[in-house]
C-alpha cells in the first residue's frame, strides 16, 4: 500500500475513534460492535453528493431519501434479510434508528415507500456510483499489484424466460456443385470483436442480464447449477473489490473479462491480472497485455482430461513458471471476496426481482464491505 494512502486512513480510522465515536455516543449512549461499523460505512461512503442528483416521488424531501439510503447501507452491514426485516429492526433498535438519522421510530415512512425508494435507487444506480466514486477517492493514487477476477453464482427466485419459438424453416438453398469451392470466412466471435470495441459499445453490445440457468464446475470436477444471475468482481490487493458487474447466469466468464478489465484500468493503476482456465483465450491475454499488464492465467487443458494422457500435462507449453505459480496464489482473494459478501453483508438474501434491483441489492453490499476493508487496512 502506498505511504500516502495508508496515513490518510490511519487519520480517518483515529478520528472516528477519537471523535466521531465520542460525539455519538454522547448523545444517543454507547455504541455495539455492530453500530460503529454502520458508523464507519455511513462516515466515509459519500452518499448526500449523489441523493439530491434524483427527482424525488410523492413530493418528499431529500432528507428523506438520504435516510433511507443510510438504511439500505445499514441493511447490508447488519446482514438482515429483508426489507421489512430492516424496518422492524429500526422500530426496536433505538441506536440503528439514530445512526440512520431518525429520532423517533414514528417518523420511519411506511414500508411501500421504502420499497419505492429502492426501485429509484436501482434506476439511478445509486450504489455502483457510490462504490465507483469511493474507489477513484482511495485508490486512484494506489498502485495495486495484483487484480483478481472471478464470478460468483446468485440464485434468484424469478422464473428465468421461456424458450423463444421457434422461427420458421428457411427454404433449402440449391446444393452446391461438387469440388472445393470458396471458402467462407468466419464470423468473429465476441471476444475478436470487443478488441476493437470501445467500453460503451463492449457494453451495450453484451446480452441483457437476464435470469438463466447457469453451471459452474469446481476445481475437483464437480458441477454446479442454480438458477439467477452471476457477480463478476474485479478484486485488487487488500481484499478490495474494484469493479462489479452484473451478467445472466448463462453467460461464460471469459465474454465479461475484455469489459471488466477495460473498466477496472480505468479506476485503478495495477500490474497483474490473475484469472482461472476460464478465462484461457489469446483475446483475454492480449487485451491484459495492451493495458499494461502481466497476464497470469491458469492455462486450460481443452480436451486433455483423459488419464493417459495425464504426465503429458507437465510437458504442456504454457504451465506457469514458480514466479508466476507463487502470484496465481493470490487469486484465492477474489473467493474470499465473495464468501464474506455472502455470509456477512446479505448476498444470500436475494428477495427482489429483476436484474437491476438484485444488482442494487448486491453492490449496498459490496459497498459496506469495501469500507470495512479499507479500515481493516488502516487499523
Amino acid at each position: 500500500m502506498l505511504p500516502n494512502l495508508r496515513k490518510q486512513l490511519l487519520q480517518f480510522t483515529f478520528t472516528l475513534q477519537n471523535k466521531l465515536f465520542e460525539i455519538i455516543e454522547q448523545e444517543i449512549g454507547q455504541l455495539s460492535e455492530q453500530g460503529k461499523r454502520l458508523t464507519a460505512v455511513l462516515a466515509l461512503v459519500p452518499l448526500q453528493r449523489f441523493i439530491p442528483a434524483c427527482p424525488g416521488w410523492n413530493h418528499r424531501p431529500t432528507k428523506d431519501r438520504l435516510l433511507i439510503a443510510h438504511a439500505f447501507v445499514a441493511k447490508a452491514v447488519y446482514n438482515l434479510p429483508t426489507t421489512r426485516d430492516l424496518i422492524e429492526r429500526l422500530r426496536v433498535d433505538s441506536e440503528l434508528l439514530h445512526l440512520c438519522g431518525w429520532e423517533r421510530p414514528a417518523q420511519l415512512p411506511h414500508d411501500s415507500t421504502f420499497s419505492r425508494a429502492f426501485s429509484e435507487f436501482a434506476v439511478m444506480q445509486l450504489p455502483q456510483l457510490v462504490h465507483e466514486a469511493l474507489i477513484r477517492e482511495t485508490q486512484s493514487s494506489r498502485l495495486v499489484g495484483h487484480i483478481a477476477r472471478d464470478s460468483t453464482a446468485i440464485e434468484a427466485r424469478e422464473r428465468y424466460p421461456e424458450k423463444p419459438a421457434k422461427a420458421p424453416k428457411a427454404p433449402k438453398a440449391q446444393k452446391k456443385k461438387p469440388g472445393p469451392g470458396p471458402k467462407e470466412a468466419p464470423a468473429p466471435t465476441r471476444l475478436e470483436k470487443q478488441r476493437t470495441m470501445t467500453l460503451e459499445q463492449m457494453l451495450a453490445e453484451l446480452p441483457a442480464a437476464e435470469c438463466s440457468i447457469g453451471v459452474k464446475t469446481s476445481s475437483k470436477g464437480h458441477q454446479h447449477y442454480w438458477r439467477g444471475y452471476k457477480l463478476h468482481l474485479d478484486v485488487a490487493d487488500g481484499q478490495i473489490p474494484i469493479t462489479a458487474m452484473l451478467s445472466s447466469a448463462s453467460l461464460h466468464d471469459s465474454q465479461m473479462a475484455i469489459p471488466m478489465a477495460t473498466l477496472t484500468a480505468q479506476r485503478v493503476t495495477s500490474l497483474y491480472d490473475l484469472m482461472d482456465a476460464a478465462y484461457d483465450a489469446k483475446e483475454i491475454h492480449a487485451h491484459s497485455q495492451s493495458l499494461g499488464h502481466k497476464p497470469i492465467i491458469d492455462p486450460a487443458h481443452r480436451g486433455r482430461k483423459s488419464q493417459s494422457i495425464l504426465p503429458l500435462l507437465k510437458k504442456w507449453p504454457r504451465e506457469f513458471s514458480l514466479a508466476e505459480a507463487e502470484r496465481y496464489k493470490e487469486r484465492t482473494m477474489s473467493e474470499r471476496v465473495n464468501g464474506r459478501l455472502k455470509d456477512e453483508f446479505g448476498g444470500r438474501f436475494i428477495r427482489v426481482r429483476g436484474a437491476s434491483k438484485i444488482m442494487a441489492h448486491l453492490m449496498f453490499g459490496v459497498l459496506a464491505l469495501t469500507v470495512d476493508q479499507l479500515l481493516r487496512l488502516g487499523a
